[in-house]
């Protein structure tokens, strides 16, 4: 039974819908919500806190905090970011930019993997204990058979790799971790708005279903599927 949770994110569309629906899963745990900006919710049983995630000494201090009563069963990272109002994806290599590299991967990237650093060391270590975050199915390279978005895939392949390489290192001194990437499908957020004009309506998940899918998906894992990725529906996402 999961007694102590933390979702990093936590005032996006993915993020809020776990806030929301977290507590009904698991009625006894305290979930700690971190976000930049500090929030009115009011949901029992939820603190939130406010995290920079371009402040590794932020990061830090919120790791030490989620972690003062007890160890950590559940890490979910729901940051992320495809396109604003000055960055698209590119469709070919002319529009490659410094610019819209470093920002896809400080974000796609080095955010989860500097929040990694310090949320996984304190992670339960007498019974199986999870830590999530979101990726995405564009960021396997066996898998890409259309190419474009240069930026986005790249960085979601290279948490990809973090997570791999994290799950190798904390199953030595931790075997009951699990360190996964989740994909929750196309959700009906803002990051996916613009491109869901071609796609049909039923494939287009709330936030809720989302959520309620990688749930199922985190409950169903053991400490031997550690350092992959998983679709919503369960399916594994290859290299």
């Amino acid at each position: 039974m999961l007694k102590n949770i933390s979702v990093i994110g936590a005032s996006g569309a993915i993020g809020s819908a776990f806030i929301e629906h977290l507590p009904s899963f698991f009625p006894d745990a305290m979930v700690h919500a971190f976000s930049r900006q500090p929030s009115r919710n009011s949901t029992p049983n939820v603190e939130w806190h406010i995290m920079d995630y371009q402040s590794e000494d932020s990061i830090r201090s919120c790791a030490e905090l989620a972690s003062l009563g007890a160890p950590l069963d559940l890490v979910l990272v729901a940051t992320g970011m495809l396109h604003d109002t000055n960055l698209r994806p590119e469709k070919s290599l002319r529009e490659l930019s410094f610019e819209k590299f470093q920002r896809l991967f400080a974000v796609n990237t080095i955010v989860p993997a500097l929040v990694a650093k310090h949320f996984l060391p304190r992670l339960n270590r007498d019974t199986p204990s999870l830590f999530a975050t979101l990726s995405a199915r564009v960021g396997s390279i066996s898998d890409n058979q259309l190419g474009g978005w240069y930026a986005y895939r790249m960085s979601k392949a290279a948490l990809n790799m973090f997570i791999r390489n994290s799950a190798i290192e904390i199953a030595k001194r931790n075997q009951q971790a699990i360190i996964v990437g989740l994909y929750p499908g196309m959700v009906d957020s803002s990051l996916s708005k613009p491109y869901q004009k071609n796609v049909p309506r039923s494939n287009i998940l709330s936030p809720k279903m989302a959520v309620l899918n990688m749930v199922a998906v985190l409950k169903s894992l053991t400490p031997e599927q550690t350092g992959r990725c998983f679709d919503w529906d369960g399916q594994e996402i290859l290299p």
